[in-house]
């Protein structure tokens, strides 16, 4: 045995020798192997002990998230690979992923009914291809309508400018019903909401109520190029409406936003639940922030916003730069088409009369604060998208195969069960009757065989989804 002197020399403790010693405080200690095991032991089991709750603790917040929605199998849990680098250990919340439409998600929201009386409505945007179709059904349910478009040069300003004079026939028609004069039913102004000289005055003059901004820099690939542009546009002449409804006490405001804000998401069905806090492109990223900006604007001055989220929108009088009128365009002429990817891709295309009709409903609607989808609610492959063009055009394209571009998403496929449920929206029209209407159309403009169209000299076609 081995004595061992510890602090002072009149406690003696006697320790069994041992092939391990050191010296602490003054004396001596020895430890046999199995001591020494034992406290290897312990050491190892606190240490996993930690490791696990920090892990755990950053994970739980993440599961149940996911567990919250889980419950229909409505979705498809993440999978954790359990090691350092997965990004739940860098604070990431794993994204749930929807599978099928989740209408009990929306069940405990109060339904707002709808406002019935006559309304003034500021359109913005009102130049472009929703904005218009918007402005000519409010017109003809008889509400007056006060339009402001800067009437830029991103498509060819003749169709704007063809818009803005289908929405003075439409004024002088109900005029003419109502015993009224054209304009005490239509205002139109040209020029830039970021002006406020122009915007003061026009919401000093007349006093809108009912606010509808779908003025906007439309466009995923061109905000790569000039993301700035797009920031200004976007974010700054968003801002610069609510501003001014909130100063003049505007009654509702909806603003148009986009699919493209749901990026690369893996959900079956985009839902108004998931985070969409990753856009990837400039234009995804604006539009995300329209909708931040707004939900401040309720939550600090009690303003009642309704942001939509425009699905892939096409049919009569569309952008010259979009697909569809690209493709119905050059198929009718003979020209070549570009096609970018496998024709995999898939796009959740809604008629235009659809989008107007859920535009309409919101307006009328004055929702503390929201969003919804408004879409078909179904994709359809762009393959299928070419040859039901080719069918009612009764031509075959000439198809270039051409890569994927940066900044475009593999599908877009809308969950419509909240504006369903808060706003009465569903699509009514077929792929196959909007493309229909849409080549009569067509023909009915320009000849049978397209010479007289007006087309975009950019080769690219644009798949986005918002209006200008």
């Amino acid at each position: 045995m081995i004595s061992s002197t510890v602090g002072s020399p009149s406690k003696t403790r006697q320790l069994e020798a041992g092939p391990v010693s050191s010296s602490w405080s003054g004396g001596s200690y020895s430890l046999n192997r199995a001591s020494m095991l034992k406290a290897i032991a312990v050491l190892t089991v606190v240490a996993m002990t930690n490791y696990l709750s920090f892990y755990l603790g950053k994970c739980t917040g993440g599961i149940t998230e996911a567990l919250r929605f889980a419950y229909s199998n409505e979705l498809q849990l993440p999978s954790f690979d359990m090691n350092s680098t997965h990004p739940s250990l860098r604070g990431a919340i794993p994204k749930p992923k929807f599978t099928r439409p989740s209408p009990h998600l929306w069940e405990d929201i109060h339904i707002v009914p709808p406002h019935t009386g006559h309304k003034k409505v500021l359109v913005t945007g009102a130049g472009g291809f929703i904005g218009s179709h918007t402005a000519l059904l409010l017109l003809g349910r008889g509400d007056e309508v006060v339009v402001v478009d800067e009437m830029n040069d991103y498509y060819d300003v003749r169709v704007k400018e063809g818009n803005l004079e289908l929405l003075r026939q439409k004024a002088a028609e109900m005029a003419s019903k109502n015993g009224k004069k054209a304009e005490d039913l239509l205002a139109i102004y040209k020029g830039d909401i970021n002006d406020q000289t122009l915007m003061r005055e026009i919401f000093e003059t007349h006093r809108p109520q009912w606010i509808c901004h779908l003025a906007a820099r439309a466009g995923v690939r061109p905000s790569i190029q000039d993301p700035l542009l797009y920031v200004r546009a976007n974010v700054r002449g968003t801002t610069n409406m609510l501003e001014y409804s909130r100063e003049f006490n505007a009654t509702n405001v909806v603003v148009a936003s986009s699919s493209s804000v749901y990026g690369e998401s893996e959900s079956t069905y985009f839902s108004e639940a998931e985070n969409v806090d990753r856009p990837v492109s400039p234009y995804a990223a604006t539009k995300r922030s329209g909708e931040l900006i707004s939900y401040t604007y309720h939550h600090l001055y009690g303003l009642k916003v309704t942001n939509l989220r425009f699905f892939t929108v096409y049919g009569p009088r569309g952008r010259p730069d979009m697909a569809p009128y690209k493709f119905i365009s050059r198929v009718t002429k003979g020209e070549q088409i570009d096609q970018y990817g496998d024709g995999s891709t898939s796009r959740d295309y809604t008629y235009v009369e659809d989008i107007v009709d859920g535009v309409v409903r919101a307006i009328d609607r004055p929702y503390p604060y929201q969003i919804f989808n408004l879409g078909k609610g179904s994709g359809t492959k762009l393959g299928e998208f070419i040859s039901l063009v080719e069918k009612h055009v009764g031509k075959k394209a000439n198809i270039r195969l051409m890569p994927e571009q940066p900044g475009d998403v593999p599908f877009t496929n809308a969950d419509v069960s909240k504006a369903n449920r808060l706003l009465g929206y569903s699509s009514k029209v077929t792929m196959e009757e909007g493309i229909k209407r849409t080549v009569a159309w067509y023909k009915e403009a320009f000849g049978e065989d397209g010479k007289g169209t007006i087309d975009d000299d950019d080769d690219e076609d644009e798949e986005d989804d918002v209006d200008e």
